[in-house]
């Protein structure tokens, strides 16, 4: 008869192997509710990868040479953007890895990526046409438009839970502010106050009333801030002398995810609603940033 502490060495290597296995090809299977996307050069080259908040086990599911960044997840699918052509281009891959679908090909730069909550949508940044501006697509890269006409940056476009409304960043004004806009270009409102302070990283809470993102609104750091979706009622919910930025909110809007410099490298944290219980979720020595 088989002893319980044999068994459970038994079961132990038996965990291991599969783990093992899911990490040589990349796929593990996550909550939904509890994994976190982003870009690491945990590998010497950025990556997408993908971690559970509770277990903190990432997952490389890029895995080739070439820049793999600016990524964004909803539901099943992660886009992200990759020079892995040579030229910055817009990819989708499951959250699971693998079913890799580029979106774009041009001879220009098309970057930030992100699907709005169905899937069904991506907004993207490009200087297809000389200038940066935000376009949106379908979900399998046809019916690409753009939607901002600006001779300055618009950058980092986020979807409203609805999809009725983009936030996004533009320089239009001489300095960072975050819009918002229809996903057709109209209806073009302007959030944040026309300071000489930066306001950047818009993300959507996901009950369409709250927009977190980052600013330097209190001195030349940035920390991490929530408002309401008309701009008012900004709180502050960081506080510390590095860098803390690219706030996302988990799909349960329990928890909000940032990119901070705090223990001297960027590593993916994660905070409460109100800015309490902070906690590290990735330990690297390369640059883990981007978190969605």
């Amino acid at each position: 008869m088989v002893s319980l502490a044999l068994l459970a060495i038994r079961l132990t290597i038996i965990m291991s192997a599969l783990i093992l296995i899911a990490l040589a090809v990349g796929r593990v299977i996550f909550a939904h509710d509890t994994n976190v996307a982003f870009v690491s050069t945990r590998t010497g080259d950025e990556d997408v990868f993908i971690a559970d908040m509770r277990s903190g086990l990432p997952v490389n599911l890029t895995r080739l040479e070439g820049w793999d960044g600016a990524s964004a997840r909803s539901r099943d699918r992660i886009a992200f953007s990759s020079s892995r052509t040579g030229n910055p281009e817009i990819y989708t891959i499951s959250v699971y890895g693998g079913d890799v679908q580029q979106l774009t090909d041009n001879h220009v730069r098309d970057t930030d990526p992100v699907l709005s909550a169905d899937g069904e949508r991506i907004a993207f940044v490009s200087d297809r046409e000389g200038d940066w501006n935000v376009y949106v697509m379908d979900s399998d890269g046809s019916g690409q438009r753009r939607i901002t006409d600006s001779t300055n940056d618009d950058q980092s476009p986020v979807w409203s839970p609805d999809g009725t409304r983009l936030a996004f960043v533009s320089y239009r004004r001489g300095n960072w502010a975050i819009f918002t806009a229809s996903p057709d270009g109209s209806d073009l409102r302007e959030l944040t106050p026309n300071t000489r302070q930066r306001y950047i990283d818009p993300a959507w809470s996901p009950d369409g009333l709250t927009i977190a993102f980052a600013s330097d609104r209190r001195g030349r750091n940035f920390e991490i801030y929530t408002m309401s979706a008309d701009g008012g009622d900004m709180t502050r919910l960081t506080s510390n002398p590095a860098l803390d930025m690219s706030p996302s909110f988990s799909s349960d809007g329990d928890w909000i995810i940032f990119e901070s410099w705090r223990d001297g490298n960027p590593e993916i944290y994660r905070m409460d609603y109100t800015g309490e219980q902070i906690t590290r979720l990735t330990y690297d020595d390369g640059r883990d940033t981007d978190p969605s």
